[in-house]
């Protein structure tokens, strides 16, 4: 590292270049916990480099996934605990690729902020890297940009980029669903990174007592549980996948699940679900009474306490919840695909 890097014209204009050591110094211990056996360059090069093991693969697809934490950031900057955004970063990535039924192989990360504290930009990093631990994905590379005038002082956007692979031959092929089938529930850690807009507004965050007991959340204070970082899901899935054909696989994210359900289904039918059968958590009500918010809309727009849903043959069924439940997922039924124009019905 170049240690006598420093510009004083850019420190004027609000970049410390030298703020970006520091950080990078702080958040090494963290990166190499999550160095995996591909790992082939060390954090500070113009690129990652990762070598994929491809043994026994007869023809390996690349599957790629990007997204950020959102609006849910906010909460992080009220409460001032900035070490599980990461989490929430990772999980939106690696969630969506093992939706095709690909294993997660790196990652990268890009935090703008106004003022870089290198401190702070350590905490995000190692929300990151608790993140790629979960999904057995390694962290090699990533950038922080200081922009002041741009982002406020205390405030930063992060996001972020995952690449998988998966053998074409098992790649998830949701043209062998059928009539039938069975929709099975894997449970959510909370509101997950979606929704954030209608949460703010429902609960006016900006001037809420976000560290007070909330009875209807059994003594949890609001932010504690707003931040709860979103599950990954990524290893009880690829365990499931090495047993019992899966069908189709939906990370609930936004547009809840009206909206990813039927992604994971082909035309022709449609997924009923059981609403009496869905484990609704404690927060979702909150936002339902505080907010005034139809049923209709709950469920169009969060996770309503479901992260992920699969679809499995009827004869697989038990199977598939007795090996989610081995691999610590409370995974239970919701529902049933049918031949139907309507993509989904919930009754």
């Amino acid at each position: 590292m170049i240690t006598d890097s420093r510009s004083e014209a850019y420190a004027a204009a609000g970049v410390d270049i030298t703020a970006g050591y520091k950080a990078v110094e702080l958040m090494k211990g963290h990166i190499a916990r999550t160095a995996t056996a591909g790992v082939c360059s060390d954090i500070g090069g113009f690129g990652g480099l990762f070598v994929p093991d491809l043994a026994g693969m007869a023809e390996p697809v690349l599957v790629s996934g990007t997204d950020g934490v959102g609006t849910k950031l906010k909460l992080a900057f009220l409460m001032d605990k900035h070490d599980t955004v990461g989490v929430d970063c990772v999980a939106m990535c690696v969630n969506d690729i093992i939706c095709c039924g690909a294993k997660p192989l790196f990652f990268l990360d890009y935090i703008a902020c106004g003022k870089n504290v290198p401190e702070r930009i350590a905490d995000i990093v190692k929300g990151v890297c608790d993140g790629c631990v979960q999904a057995g994905a390694a962290l090699i590379g990533g950038e922080t940009a200081e922009m002041p005038g741009f982002y406020p002082e205390d405030e930063y956007d992060l996001a972020g980029y995952a690449t998988g692979i998966v053998d074409r031959p098992r790649i998830i092929d949701k043209g062998t669903m059928a009539p039938g089938d069975v929709v099975i529930a894997l449970p959510s850690s909370g509101v997950h990174s979606n929704g954030f807009s209608l949460v703010r507004k429902v609960f006016d965050v900006e001037r809420a007592d976000l560290k007070a007991p909330v009875a209807e959340l059994h003594g949890r204070s609001l932010g504690e549980t707003l931040l709860t970082p979103t599950k990954i899901y990524v290893k009880p899935v690829l365990a499931l996948l090495k047993e019992v054909p899966v069908k189709g696989i939906s990370h609930i994210t936004g547009g809840g699940f009206y909206e990813n359900i039927p992604r994971s289904i082909p035309q022709g039918l449609g997924a009923r679900i059981d609403r009496s059968a869905v484990r609704v958590l404690p927060i979702f009500d909150l936002i339902q009474k505080r907010g005034s918010i139809s049923e209709r809309d709950m469920f169009n727009t969060f996770n309503m306490g479901v992260g992920m849903s699969l679809v499995v043959a009827p004869e697989d069924a038990d199977r598939a919840l007795a090996i989610l439940r081995d691999n610590g997922e409370d995974a239970y039924r919701i529902g049933v695909i049918e031949k139907s124009e309507e993509r989904i019905v919930i009754c």
